[in-house]
């Protein structure tokens, strides 16, 4: 018996591979049938649209970053190596997860409504991450916070800066150790201790 479900997962990595080289605009239907060895119209039978693929692969990327992350947080007890990470198992996924990076960042997919609520999630859940993260490292006196909320956004705000000349960069630095000197500057700041 077909598994619908999992031809839809086969439909879903196949296409982001493409979505992923081609880009959303230049990705055919064509190109996805060809490469999964199947008719359009039965691709069709499972998704309505090229968008509907987009859209269901950008919400599997998501899951996957979210599952590495939530492993990379659990596998570690200091809060500062949580926060490490974090930061390192983010930065490093986006790579990966190129269409999900795209549909966060890229302003010519902003005419999905979709985009736009992937990308308010993507906020919430991740300012939630960080403000356990850092709330923890408060309460076990690891960190010097005042305000968790606060502190958890000028760390997403740190981050999101980071996104773009690292990938635009990439061939030409060593990300680890752009990461490790921000991390750095984060959990011990630039004013020297007296």
């Amino acid at each position: 018996m077909i598994n619908k479900e999992e031809i839809r997962k086969k439909i879903i990595v196949s296409a982001g591979q493409i979505f992923s080289h081609y880009g959303f605009k230049k990705t055919t239907m064509d190109e996805i049938a060809k490469a999964l060895k199947m008719g359009k119209s039965s691709i069709y039978y499972y998704f309505e649209s090229k968008e509907d693929i987009f859209e269901a692969v950008v919400l599997y990327e998501a899951n996957v970053l979210r599952n590495e992350l939530t492993t990379a947080i659990k596998a570690v007890e200091s809060p500062i190596e949580k926060m490490r990470s974090y930061v390192f198992v983010r930065m490093k996924s986006f790579e990966k997860l190129s269409n999900y990076y795209n549909a966060i960042f890229d302003k010519n997919l902003d005419h999905f409504d979709f985009i736009e609520t992937i990308r308010e999630k993507y906020d919430r859940e991740e300012l939630a991450i960080l403000r356990l993260i850092i709330y923890h490292g408060a309460r076990k006196k690891v960190f010097n916070v005042v305000n968790s909320e606060y502190t958890a956004m000028a760390v997403q705000t740190t981050l999101k800066g980071l996104e773009v000349p690292l990938f635009w960069k990439k061939k030409e630095m060593n990300i680890e150790n752009r990461l490790n000197a921000i991390l750095d500057v984060l959990f011990y700041g630039i004013v020297k201790n007296k």
